[in-house]
């Protein structure tokens, strides 16, 4: 397999921490998506969102969306699962987990933030509080959903799917100075994620583009 992706892609690090609590190996292609590289070769003709990560099976078959990808890992490769055995246990890890894909992450992507500033000719402070304001938003809405639901992790006590959104989520809020004391479930579940070696060592910094 081959895992395209960009070390500060909050999205493809979700996938980084998959591979790594399953035990899966894939080859890391760095698409930089400060110097677009997402625009240019095979992978803008491959991927046709222009957007990492994308995963290139053996077969050459390509995916793409993080969500649909941990999804693919889990049902081909079962054992640890990132998801419950019960109906009721899945819908409600899948809606924590949409609460940061497609409630957080989505307005605060470098594509939309590159927009604010190109296009719509807000300075970087405008851009920082927008920012800022939508991740307080995300995470008070995560924070009151794990204070009902949390134990040593997300769900359980094992990491899971939601788990992998959660931590490059925390990452990203930290990187843009997001006030989180107001979160200390998020913050809990954050720590002890990255106490484990698949979190730690997918990090940011341990990859081989980060600089």
């Amino acid at each position: 397999m081959k895992l395209y992706n960009y070390f500060r892609s909050s999205a493809s690090w979700r996938v980084r921490i998959a591979l790594a609590l399953k035990g899966l190996s894939a080859d890391y292609v760095s698409v930089h998506l400060q110097k677009n590289e997402q625009f240019a070769g095979s992978f803008a003709q491959q991927q046709v969102s222009h957007l990492v990560p994308a995963l290139e099976l053996d077969d050459g078959t390509w995916l793409s969306q993080s969500l649909a990808i941990l999804e693919y890992l889990d049902e081909t490769h079962p054992e640890p699962p990132l998801l419950p055995r019960d109906a009721l246990g899945r819908a409600r890890v899948r809606a924590l987990a949409m609460d940061i894909a497609c409630d957080i992450h989505p307005i605060n992507n470098l594509r939309v933030l590159r927009y604010l500033k190109s296009n719509m000719g807000h300075e970087q402070a405008q851009i920082d509080a927008w920012y800022r304001h939508w991740v307080a938003t995300g995470l008070a809405i995560v924070e009151q959903r794990l204070a009902q639901t949390a134990s040593a992790f997300c769900f359980g006590d094992t990491p899971g799917l939601a788990d992998c959104l959660l931590v490059p989520q925390v990452y990203n809020a930290q990187r843009f100075e997001c006030p989180l004391d107001a979160y200390p479930t998020v913050l809990r579940i954050n720590a002890a994620c990255l106490a484990l070696p698949a979190f730690a060592n997918t990090r940011p910094e341990a990859c081989p583009d980060a600089g």
